[in-house]
């Protein structure tokens, strides 16, 4: 498979295979949810079955020229519906889950649940963001600017996992994925979880997460900038071209979301990683551009 780069490539790569996922679409009574659907079933790569009010969508007439590829199941209930969501998910019915106008706690609450949810004991519930920023030359996914507040090292154990393989789904054969810190050392007296670092490396290089290169700590920018890297005098495995970036923190992961798409113009897409199915979680308040690209990394994740 040929690496993707931007977006239009994804959306152009999942037209080409020609085959549809279906998405469960919580509560979609907003314009930009609808009309993003709609666009991903005309380019080929989406069916959908809207679960919440059928007439706050029916009505659309975006959703009306592609009404052979729409189901409905009509509830008035947001919870009721989120709870039939995560049910056709659980029984094979669904690829991905899509989050509409519904706050997210009434989703999550759903997606978590013990006994009827959707997150398999022992995984970890993450968020990863696919990034095109322009005049950089390869696409940037990173983990976890929306979900996990301090990952524990077991949790960031999985990130690493859930980062690999979607990297490996955008054609990156052996995606090279940093381990960020503001320091290229491990501080046990002052950052003790970046002794673990260590670990997870080990696995990396014993295959755990398939084939993938991870080193760590290392900064933002000795982790993306080869010239950085040489000039500080640092040897890496990843020479300074990493595909993803695995922050410390949210507070870290969410600056960096939020800076990148404010100064640099970036085009962001975003998920749920470690459920059955993959989540997409974006804002009420996301463009239709925002929710399309987000409904294409689940397409190609599911």
């Amino acid at each position: 498979m040929e690496k993707i780069t931007n977006f239009d490539q994804l959306t152009s790569h999942l037209s080409q295979l020609g085959k549809r996922k279906r998405v469960a679409v919580v509560c979609a009574s907003d314009s930009s949810t609808q009309n993003a659907v709609a666009k991903a079933i005309r380019e080929g790569f989406a069916e959908a079955v809207f679960v919440g009010r059928k007439s706050d969508v029916e009505g659309n007439e975006e959703i009306q020229s592609v009404a052979q590829w729409v189901d409905y199941i009509d509830i008035d209930d947001i919870d009721e519906a989120a709870r039939a969501a995560v049910r056709l998910v659980r029984e094979g019915k669904a690829d991905i889950l899509m989050k509409g106008l519904i706050n997210t706690d009434n989703l999550l609450r759903a997606v978590l649940n013990k006994e009827a949810g959707i997150l398999p004991k022992g995984n970890a519930l993450t968020h990863i963001t696919a990034s095109y920023i322009p005049g950089f030359p390869r696409m940037l996914f990173f983990t976890d600017a929306a979900v996990i507040p301090y990952p524990t090292h077991e949790q960031r154990v999985e990130q690493v996992r859930y980062v690999a393989k979607l990297c490996r789904d955008f054609g990156i054969a052996e995606p090279k994925i940093s381990l960020i810190h503001c320091t290229e050392k491990p501080n046990g007296k002052f950052f003790p979880f970046t002794e673990r670092y260590a670990e997870i490396i080990s696995q990396a290089e014993a295959g755990d997460f398939g084939p993938c290169v991870v080193d760590g700590p290392l900064d933002l920018k000795t982790s993306c900038c080869k010239e950085s890297l040489d000039k500080k005098g640092i040897h890496s495995t990843l020479d300074g071209q990493a595909d993803a970036l695995v922050f410390p923190d949210i507070e870290a992961g969410n600056v960096f979301y939020k800076t990148i798409t404010l100064f640099a113009n970036a085009e962001t897409a975003g998920m749920l990683a470690g459920t059955l199915a993959p989540v997409v979680l974006t804002s009420r308040s996301d463009s239709l551009a925002c929710k399309y690209c987000s409904l294409a990394v689940a397409a190609i994740n599911a």
